[in-house]
């Protein structure tokens, strides 16, 4: 099989050409983009002339390794701006071209696994918040928000946007559209954008970023600038996306509709309703031992709670999306304006008659606003009502930076409901963050009630706690011999009870080893004091080894033993992940928790696996499947999707046996579902 060619012609001869040329623009760490009408092909090969004629970013450093220092491979950026949309095109130099990493099609997945390129767009120059999109030399797509100055990364946030890439013997090539309706921005002539670049080359631990050096990859302040934007307001403005949903299952067969609606009210205002979503086919919870007594967070996968989800980000989590159910309807209102951000949430829930769950409304405001350099101020309000009574929390979070470096954080919240008397929670939590080391310290205060009515609609794991927490995070690089880099981790953790004793104390200690071989090492142990009916005393030792962990193509294994409430237990875990050619991947996950003694029988197996094959990157076959030993729970999942407008309009053909609640047997009655979903 010959390797593909790079396709250079008169445009991307130019556009090669013109490395170690750094221009005024990457000097003074901003660039502007070339005025187009149109006619760029998005095929990766950067061959029209228009790319020859724009303006470069060129003067990439080191993120990681060698922070600072001029990349190890040299890489090229250039902007065009069309009337509706921009344009992004990318050179990646790289002289072992034959070793570029290439191995991910599922969209959103973690592309820093393969080589990769991405931007980062403050469409409003806020010096907080962004949008990302990245993409690898297969023009798999991720994309998703930043918040907070880069503290927040959510990949829930989905745009409609292309992308492509080429591969040949002097590295590799990829362009990106992204339609200017599909962000939100504030219109005028002679606009301004933060702007930054990031790119990965796995195989060497490296990230090189423009503008640099910064602190932290996705560090909103530290962004260079994308000037002279004459930007118009996006042309459309209304978005239907009708769904028919076919079922056939013993005694639950039939046909069901509903419909999203996304209305841009200005570019900088907008709204989603949605009406009978399609919940049906959601992946599964992946199944996972808990050793502790507290409740597990589970991950959001449906989309109308996935959109915008960073803005809720809470250390004192307030809004936990998994609190709601299935439901009739919801609708989201997002705005920004003045450095004042917005988001009102409300949702009627369907009855659950097998949760015991009645009929309930959740609603959750969220406010934002911009102070200083890159600071905020908010405010969270979220309620659940159920035959007429209101139970919730609502409360006040800051977040500033004094520096690049250093930051403070806090938090202020009360809980009402009935019949649990009004309860108050807060937080305050300096931190020193740079590229290579983190130190905080916390302390917490949480009633000895908050949680009971906190937790209609957010997250409290525990509460009645007055809480001490310190953490220390330190990277090393090595420049030579058998070791790559050195990561030293330590957590400290203590509580009493508000009126009580002491509670808990935790200490945490870890040890990763990257080996230049490819090989990793990671070492762990915490020993912990608990107190319930009576004082335990767990503690946990971990040894993981690793081969090529930093790419996507890996396999790992692990061990853990120790004692958790008055049970010996060991705990394996294994996990591979495997290109079976050009299109088929395969993801395996084993568990094994052995117990001893084991009163309530929770010593198991668990097996996850997923098998993914992509015809194209977006035509392709998905199975999930696990089981879990203990509560004799066997689930299977397959999904041939086919998105003809990517990423909403879907042909959706599903099967379904067991259930898809986390820790729960369910039914295991095989369902059939087909879903159309068209965008209008």
């Amino acid at each position: 099989m010959t390797k593909p060619k790079l396709l250079l012609r008169q445009g991307a001869l130019s556009f090669v050409l013109s490395f170690g040329i750094l221009g005024l623009a990457a000097a003074a760490q901003e660039i502007r983009p070339l005025t187009v009408t149109g006619g760029i092909i998005v095929d990766g090969i950067l061959a029209e002339p228009e790319w020859s004629r724009a303006e470069s970013a060129c003067a990439f450093v080191q993120f990681e390794p060698r922070r600072g220092e001029p990349a190890s491979y040299a890489t090229e950026v250039r902007v065009l701006l069309a009337p509706d949309r921009l344009f992004i095109g990318f050179f990646c130099r790289d002289p072992e071209a034959e070793r570029i990493t290439a191995q991910l099609t599922k969209r959103d997945s973690n592309l820093f696994d393969d080589d990769c390129v991405g931007v980062g767009l403050d469409t409003f120059l806020d010096r907080r918040t962004a949008y990302f999109f990245f993409t690898n030399p297969l023009g798999t797509q991720e994309d998703g928000r930043l918040s907070d100055n880069g503290r927040t990364q959510d990949t829930t946030w989905d745009g409609e946007w292309r992308s492509a890439a080429r591969r040949g013997p002097e590295g590799w090539t990829a362009e990106m559209e992204i339609p200017l309706a599909s962000i939100k921005f504030k219109p005028g002539r002679g606009i301004a954008w933060g702007f930054a670049v990031v790119r990965g080359i796995p195989r060497r631990l490296e990230r090189d970023t423009w503008p640099g050096p910064t602190e932290s990859i996705g560090r909103v302040s530290q962004f260079g600038t994308l000037v002279g934007l004459d930007l118009e307001a996006a042309a459309k403005r209304l978005e239907l996306i009708p769904h028919v949903i076919g079922r056939l299952e013993e005694g639950k067969s039939g046909v069901e509709a509903g419909a999203d609606a996304r209305w841009a009210i200005s570019q900088d205002f907008s709204a989603n309703l949605t009406v009978n979503p399609d919940f049906a086919t959601i992946e599964a919870d992946q199944e996972q031992v808990n050793l502790t007594r507290f409740e597990l967070s589970l991950p959001e996968k449906r989309n109308f709670f996935l959109e915008g989800r960073e803005i809720y980000s809470q250390r004192i989590q307030l809004f936990y999306s998994r609190r709601i159910a299935d439901i009739w309807a919801g609708l989201k209102v997002y705005g920004k304006k003045r450095g004042t951000e917005f988001t009102v949430l409300s949702a009627q829930t369907k009855p659950d008659a097998e949760a015991g769950l009645e009929s309930a409304n959740f609603s959750v405001l969220r406010l934002r606003q911009d102070v200083f350099k890159s600071s905020t101020v908010g405010f969270l309000a979220a309620n659940r009502i159920e035959d007429g009574k209101n139970r919730g929390s609502a409360g006040l979070d800051i977040v500033h930076f004094f520096s690049e470096k250093f930051n403070v954080t806090g938090q202020l919240a009360v809980s009402y409901g009935d019949p649990v008397r009004p309860d108050l929670a807060f937080f305050l939590r300096p931190s020193y963050d740079s590229a290579t080391a983190h130190f905080h310290l916390r302390y917490t205060q949480l009633g000895d009630r908050f949680g009971d009515n906190a937790n209609a609609v957010g997250f409290i794991s525990d509460d009645n706690r007055r809480e001490l927490d310190s953490a220390l995070e330190k990277t090393w690089w090595l420049k030579s011999g058998f070791l790559e880099r050195i990561q030293y981790s330590s957590n400290y953790n203590i509580y009493w009870g508000i009126k009580g004793p002491l509670r808990s104390w935790q200490v945490e200690q870890g040890l990763d080893l990257d080996l230049r071989n490819r090989f990793s090492l990671e070492l762990g142990h915490t020993e912990e004091y608990k107190l319930y009916e009576k004082g335990f005393r767990n503690r946990q030792s971990t040894v993981e080894v690793g081969y090529n962990m930093r790419e996507w193509q890996m396999v790992r294994l692990s061990y853990a033993f120790g004692r958790s409430f008055d049970s010996n237990f060991c705990l394996w875990e294994a996990g591979l992940n495997r290109k079976l050619g050009d299109k088929f991947s395969l993801e395996y996950d084993l568990t094994r928790l052995v117990l001893d003694p084991d009163p309530e029988n929770e010593t198991t197996w668990i097996h996850v696996l997923r098998l993914n094959y992509f015809f194209t990157k977006d035509l392709f076959l998905k199975l999930f499947t696990q089981l879990n030993s203990s509560i004799d729970k066997k689930n299977i999942q397959l999904v041939f999707v086919w998105r003809f407008r990517p990423p909403f309009g879907l042909l959706q053909l599903a099967y379904q046996q067991g259930s898809i609640r986390f820790g729960q047997r369910g039914e295991t009655r095989p369902a059939v579902f087909l879903k159309l979903a068209v965008v209008i």
